[in-house]
């Protein structure tokens, strides 16, 4: 991202948490209802572990479903909803940005089972970093996992600034990023889940590098609160992280038979008009953490790495402000 772009997000996002500080101050009260965005034919783990019976006496409200990480912090940074999630590169610039969240679990990453790739067609030329320069790079949002994980690739393969900003990202819904690159509207393609399953399945498609290839198995994003409320309600945090918790650590245990299984019936029953025949493409959590214990590290990465692109000033952010694993019953099973 360039630093242009991050300070014009940092004025829109000061302006939108004082507007939100006015009208959403819950200080002083107790809340048993979260509000939330979900994701359409997918189950979050929020809503796993309210169908396993271990949020307690809170309940969920689904507001709507989501247009991307990013987007989902900036909602519950600015009042809208009680908690969202996001990669963690994303907390770490809305954090630099002064919104006042903290994450407290991981929610998705990637492992040897559920993994983003970067693919080009069987024919293409492009056999290396240097090869993407002047080529186009479908992406499903700016300033998000895969954002870092192209900006990272090409720095690791040795290309200076000025080269890498002639790689082009270009915003394609992931549903037409397959059409679009078999086409010829794309040089690369980011494929994960779904569908880079069923790409691969028709062939003709090569990976060019893996998330995993760069970073090995790593936690990616995490579900954040604002300060104030965890201030308010430690409580009510407590119960949802440990609900959280073990509905992670009760999908990173069981067969994958029986969490598909369970993904499917939850979907049915919400009534939200959705296939859910998607989820039985589900493979793994990709959690690192056992019951999502975050990692120091994996905001470390991301915050080098945006200091070294000049988006946030050296010290700007610590990780240790940006996470907390207090919540979290799983926590002294893990280095945190």
């Amino acid at each position: 991202m360039r630093v242009g772009r991050f300070r014009h997000a940092v004025a829109a996002t000061t302006l939108l948490l004082a507007t939100a500080a006015c009208g959403t101050s819950q200080a002083g009260s107790v809340q048993k209802e979260l509000r939330y965005q979900g994701s359409v034919g997918a189950v979050t783990f929020p809503e796993l572990a309210e169908e396993l019976g271990y949020l307690g006496d809170i309940k969920l409200k689904w507001v709507g479903n989501t247009t991307s990480g990013p987007q989902d912090i900036q909602s519950a940074a600015t009042g809208q909803t009680d908690f969202g999630g996001a990669f963690n590169g994303a907390i770490v610039k809305l954090r630099a940005a002064r919104a006042p969240i903290k994450a407290v679990i991981g929610y998705y990453g990637a492992d040897e089972k559920s993994f983003s790739g970067y693919y080009v067609p069987e024919d293409s030329p492009i056999r290396t970093a240097r090869d993407l320069i002047g080529k186009k790079i479908g992406v499903n949002t700016l300033g998000a996992h895969h954002e870092a994980v192209i900006k990272e690739y090409l720095t690791r393969a040795g290309l200076t600034p000025a080269e890498i900003e002639r790689v082009q990202l270009v915003v394609v819904p992931p549903v037409n990023t397959e059409q679009a690159l078999r086409q010829g509207q794309l040089d690369v393609g980011t494929l994960g889940g779904i569908l880079k399953d069923k790409a691969l399945e028709r062939g003709g498609l090569r990976p060019l590098f893996t998330d995993t290839g760069l970073f090995g198995p790593f936690t990616a994003g995490s579900v954040v609160f604002r300060e104030a409320f965890i201030a308010d309600n430690p409580e009510i945090v407590r119960t949802f992280v440990t609900g959280f918790a073990k509905a992670v650590h009760w999908a990173q245990t069981r067969p994958r038979e029986e969490v598909v299984a369970k993904f499917e019936q939850i979907i049915n029953r919400r009534g939200r008009n959705e296939d859910p025949s998607t989820v039985r493409y589900w493979k793994s959590s990709g959690i690192a953490g056992p019951g999502g214990v975050i990692a120091a590290k994996e905001f470390q990465t991301w915050i080098d790495w945006l200091e070294r692109s000049g988006d946030i000033r050296p010290g700007q952010v610590k990780a240790d402000d940006v996470f907390t694993n207090a919540f979290n019953p799983y926590a002294g099973r893990s280095a945190s």
